[in-house]
């Protein structure tokens, strides 16, 4: 048996070839298939996002008003006394003979003029200004919009096989309720629902009030499957 003219054939040489080659692609399509079948689970999976709003403490009621003060009106003067006006002197009838009669009339007192000034106006009664309003917080929380949008689930943080996270933010709202700025105070893990919060919060609308303010919104994401 001529063993080199065996391995010079070339058709055992194609056959082992072919073999490599058609285990190669079994494995390669395995491999593949499989990866795509994961992919597309994790994309499946739902987004749900949770809000938790602190809720608002009730004001502090304000403090009793002090106490009015009554002002006394002063009394009023005694009136003055009368002068003593001695009786005036009457002369003594005069006897006269008769035929002759002579009555005497007695004069009259000189009249007495007083003067009485009138007693001084009573003072204006004294008005207590109301208490001053409660000064409002500089940063208000768990304030609630008249409409809202969620944010959406980052797809970046389902990739890097995050299910929750945490944002805390403050925004700033004007005179007509619109916000127009976002601020991110912290986030949890960093990096991964920033963008998502800003992009929700800023199309948030709230209660006009007639001036700005800050409020402070705590933002929950939970990945539920």
């Amino acid at each position: 048996m001529d063993f080199a003219r065996q391995q010079r054939d070339p058709t055992r040489h194609l056959i082992g070839i072919t073999f490599v080659i058609v285990l190669h692609a079994l494995i390669l399509w395995a491999m593949v298939s499989g990866l795509a079948r994961k992919a597309v689970q994790v994309i499946n999976k739902p987004i749900t996002a949770t809000i938790i709003e602190e809720i608002k403490a009730p004001p502090p009621p304000p403090p009793p008003p002090p106490p009015k003060k009554m002002v006394e009106a002063p009394p009023p003067p005694s009136a003055l006394p009368q002068p003593y006006v001695p009786p005036p002197d009457i002369a003594p009838p005069v006897v006269q003979t008769a035929p002759t009669i002579t009555a005497v009339t007695p004069e009259p007192p000189p009249k007495q003029e007083y003067k009485i000034e009138p007693p001084p106006p009573p003072a204006p009664p004294k008005i207590e200004a109301p208490p001053a309003p409660p000064a409002k917080p500089a940063v208000r929380k768990g304030i609630t919009p008249v409409t809202r949008e969620d944010p959406v689930y980052p797809r970046a943080a389902i990739r890097a096989g995050i299910d929750k996270g945490r944002v805390l933010a403050r925004v700033n709202i004007d005179e007509k309720g619109n916000v127009t700025d976002v601020i991110i105070v912290s986030a949890d893990p960093p990096r991964h629902f920033e963008s998502a919060v800003r992009e929700a919060l800023s199309k948030w609308k709230f209660r006009a009030e007639g001036e700005k303010y800050v409020g402070e919104i705590e933002v929950v994401f939970t990945l539920k499957d």
